[in-house]
């Protein structure tokens, strides 16, 4: 199938690694052209030299909790391209904690990095999208469905982001503006990782023990990968996926067992 991504620009952030790099590479495969963005110089750069191999990248620094950040980062890209057909918001996980664990430091932290990067990200290409159409995609997670006790930050803030985009999807699909979610279950990337290492500690048992676990909730008996995540990102970002909009996708192996 021809998603007729090739020479579309499209923001990504928090692309260097995990889920954004691995939208990101199915997306330079379609032959998109992308702008991507990261708090970290060198692990952007990185990424970037990936990219390259299928269409052009360009490389910014940004701090999805900072606003300014956001700001100069879409600003810098319409300068050098004229134009935004796409953006993928995506941000580094909250704090993990329960309540008890949390400050209000903690909550103001999540909220910045998580809900007011969505609403400024999205805020910032909306003026350009107005004019000619383009595909909003939230990066969440499966917790928006069914909470994961350990993740009370991301529950709250990300069930806020899925809520921003169906409201979004209603009132500016006259733009020919589309916006969907995507919702991760076990996705293997660093942040799954370390949150495997907590409860492995926390239950005295070993990495691997924990992870076997977890794999044993999961209908298909395997965390996912980034490949995966990004084939699907890339589709709701596409001409293919052009009566989608509104939509939460699971991509979780079925874990997520509610209707």
């Amino acid at each position: 199938m021809d998603l007729n991504l090739k020479g579309k620009v499209i923001l990504v952030s928090a692309a260097s690694k995990g889920i954004g790099f691995g939208i990101a590479n199915e997306l330079a495969k379609e032959g998109a052209i992308l702008s991507i963005s990261s708090r970290n110089k060198e692990n952007i750069e990185n990424a970037s030299e990936k990219l390259k191999k299928y269409t052009e990248v360009s490389t910014f620094i940004m701090d999805a909790a900072d606003p300014e950040s956001i700001k100069s980062w879409i600003i810098k890209s319409i300068e050098k391209y004229r134009r935004i057909d796409g953006l993928v918001v995506n941000a580094g996980g909250p704090k993990a904690g329960f309540l008890e664990d949390l400050s209000e430091d903690d909550w103001l932290s999540a909220y910045n990095l998580t809900l007011m990067s969505a609403v400024r990200m999205i805020n910032g290409v909306l003026p350009y999208m107005k004019k000619s159409g383009g595909s909003v995609l939230t990066v969440t997670s499966s917790s928006i469905k069914e909470p994961i006790d350990i993740l009370l930050l991301s529950n709250v803030f990300r069930s806020g982001v899925q809520s921003l985009i169906k409201s979004l999807s209603i009132t500016h699909g006259k733009y020919n503006i589309r916006f969907n979610n995507i919702a991760p279950g076990r996705i293997f990337t660093d942040r799954v990782k370390s949150l495997d290492e907590i409860n492995a500690h926390k239950q005295g048992i070993s990495l691997e023990e924990q992870r076997s676990y977890e794999e044993s909730l999961i209908p298909l008996k395997r965390y996912g990968s980034i490949e995966e995540i990004g084939k699907i990102a890339a589709f709701l970002l596409s001409d293919a996926a052009s009566y989608v909009t509104g939509s939460t996708i699971f991509v979780d192996g079925g874990k997520v067992k509610s209707i």
